[in-house]
């Protein structure tokens, strides 16, 4: 075998390497638990939100018809909400705003991100068009402060 063909491997073997090192070091460091596929148990097409414990709150938001519901979703300052997201007529990618949050809404799927809120204030959740541009007439939001009634 030629060295410079022997070379060629020996480089694409050493970049193969460090490649699966860094996807698996990437994947230790930042929890890839964030986001789940979780079942759908007919509860998540009734937009609501519950109190788990005293600082957890599960929101089950449906996005229909280009909206969001509901519309508005209060929780206490400091508190942990599961985001349960779902659809039943196209696919959604919603974000919030000042959140590292973007879940992708397949129609029919039920998708899950738990995000901690320790800042009081408005959180826009948004829906990305595929094209990446926010979509200005679906939105909602997290109105989060100290005294919260549900």
């Amino acid at each position: 075998m030629n060295k410079s063909v022997y070379k060629i491997f020996v480089l694409t073997g050493l970049i193969l390497l460090v490649f699966l090192i860094s996807v698996l070091n990437a994947s230790r460091i930042k929890n890839t638990n964030d986001i789940a596929c979780v079942p759908n148990s007919g509860e998540i097409f009734k937009p609501h939100i519950k109190l788990i414990d005293n600082m957890t709150y599960e929101a089950f938001i449906v996005a229909r018809n280009w909206s969001f519901e509901p519309r508005e979703l209060y929780i206490p300052l400091g508190c942990d909400l599961d985001i349960f997201v779902t659809s039943s007529d196209h696919d959604y990618e919603l974000v919030i705003d000042n959140k590292a949050v973007n879940i992708a809404v397949m129609m029919g799927t039920v998708m899950k991100q738990t995000v901690h809120f320790d800042k009081s204030g408005i959180y826009k959740m948004k829906c990305r068009d595929a094209d990446g541009t926010i979509n200005q007439n679906l939105q909602s939001e997290i109105i989060v402060s100290e005294k919260v009634k549900l």
